[in-house]
């Protein structure tokens, strides 16, 4: 899996948002707006190939969480980013 090219993560108003840039995400017309834990995956996998595990592994060292919670979280949010088209 890999965030798709073309997005991009910023902060405005202090909040997180994904947005489309450039003519290949010209049908992407809104926001993607991320927790700062999904912002923190994001720019942790961004440009390089991840796998749903990558993820866990990377929720299992940097936030107090069992690792079923993880899994499921990330369950979540994975089905998010594919829905909304930003992961490929």
């Amino acid at each position: 899996m890999k965030i798709k090219e073309g997005f991009t993560l910023r902060q405005i108003c202090g909040e997180y948002v994904v947005v489309g840039e450039g003519l290949a995400q010209v049908n992407f017309n809104k926001l993607l707006s991320l927790n700062e834990t999904a912002a923190y995956l994001w720019q942790k996998v961004e440009g390089k190939d991840f796998t749903k595990e990558d993820l866990v592994a990377l929720l299992l060292e940097n936030y107090e969480v069992d690792e079923a919670r993880a899994s499921e979280d990330v369950v979540k949010l994975l089905e998010i980013w594919q829905k909304e088209g930003v992961v490929e």
